[in-house]
């Protein structure tokens, strides 16, 4: 059998810029993707069904007849695994309370399938705030998944604190030195090869992923996932970074979802808290507006490959799409489009050659390097989403 996590049109726009380069099921939140929670759930390689331009990435073809097809937007569990699981050919998996939400299918003739109920909790992921907001509960369920019959590795540094060290697990090749784990009120999962170094301070609930590394002296409080490879110094709070992404100096981040190859510059800092404290609105894709999150706590979303220059301060609920750079004083403005260059309200169009200049060598220093396909999908971007098409 085989698995397709697919894309709904209002799901995906709505979970811009992340998804401007990755499937639905390509966001991480918790320890893992959302793909990889159902690769090992179903204990299969699943695969995508996505826009156009992303499937030279991210689709093998072709699909089964057979296939059943899940909402790349839906967090498994084991009931909604169960219930999909039993689905046979002409029948579609759907949220009895939300009936417009349909969670999986079996076959293609997609108008004639037969509704099924499911009646069960579960997470979705339907707008960007949601990736924070249910970062710490998703980080308890994949720590549950990850470390099943697992044994942790000792913490052998005699200078690590260490508070409730039953909810702490840590992989193989990772070291900590001289730092303080608190995992008295949720999880701290260390990765692979990770590191944590010398007076770091951390709460769960904590992921630091594959490669990862929280440099000297930092603070990562609850509810924090830091993605494999990325760097990260200062305080960081409530906030997940997918990949290969830096943050590697003093500054505050709060309430915040930071995608692969980004920076941010020394003393860098997110407000996400409004000073009257009501609640924050956010560019939204979808509607091409500011709309209410229904949050108090909301800070910076910022897309692939996307930089800010020392000492830059984003606004409460900034939106940042791909590959822009911002640089200068004051504060940039709240929505910064893809391949924007500059800073306050002074922005022009970034070059699509710099732009991918500069995306090349920050893959280089981490061994990397831009393909083919990869460019294509920037280019796409460029040409759909930059700012000369907002002007």
């Amino acid at each position: 059998m085989s698995y397709i996590l697919f894309d709904t049109p209002t799901d995906r726009a709505n979970l811009m810029p992340f998804t401007l380069t990755r499937p639905v099921a390509g966001i991480r939140i918790g320890i893992l993707t959302i793909a990889e929670k159902w690769e090992k759930y179903l204990k299969i390689t699943c695969d995508f069904e996505t826009e156009a331009y992303l499937r030279p990435k991210y689709e093998s073809e072709p699909h089964s007849k057979e296939a059943i097809y899940i909402n790349g937007s839906v967090c498994p569990n084991a009931n909604l695994c169960a219930a999909i699981e039993q689905l046979k050919v002409g029948q579609k998996l759907i949220d009895r309370k939300k009936p417009e939400v349909m969670l999986a299918y079996r076959g293609k003739d997609l108008p004639s399938h037969e509704n099924i109920f499911f009646d069960d909790d579960y997470t979705k992921i339907s707008f960007v705030y949601d990736i924070f907001s249910y970062n710490g509960e998703q980080i308890q369920a994949d720590f549950r998944l990850v470390t099943q019959n697992r044994k942790s590795q000792s913490i052998t540094d005699p200078h690590t604190i260490v508070y409730s060290p039953e909810n702490i697990f840590i992989e193989e090749g990772a070291t900590l030195k001289a730092c303080l784990l608190n995992a008295e009120k949720g999880v701290i999962y260390i990765g692979k090869n990770a590191q944590v170094q010398e007076l770091s301070a951390i709460q769960g609930n904590f992921a630091l992923c594959e490669g990862a590394v929280v440099n000297i002296g930092a603070k990562m409080r609850g509810d924090t996932t830091i993605g494999p490879f990325c760097k990260v110094g200062g305080e960081i709070s409530n906030s997940v970074f997918f990949a290969y992404s830096n943050k590697a100096h003093d500054g505050f981040l709060g309430n915040s979802v930071i995608g692969e190859w980004c920076n941010l510059g020394a003393d860098t800092n997110t407000s996400n808290l409004k000073n009257n404290y009501g609640e924050v609105k956010i560019w939204n894709f979808l509607q091409k507006e500011f709309i209410p999150t229904g949050k108090q706590f909301c800070g910076l979303m910022m897309g692939d490959f996307s930089k800010a220059g020392i000492n830059t301060m984003f606004n409460t609920g900034t939106v940042v799409g791909v590959s822009a750079n911002i640089f200068g004083g004051g504060f940039p403005p709240k929505y910064i489009p893809s391949f924007a260059w500059g800073g306050g309200n002074d922005f022009k169009t970034f070059e699509f050659d710099k732009a991918i200049e500069v995306a090349d060598r920050m893959m280089q220093r981490r061994n990397q390097k831009l393909n083919e396909i990869e460019i294509a999908i920037l280019k796409h971007i460029f040409e759909q989403e930059a700012m000369n098409n907002y002007q």
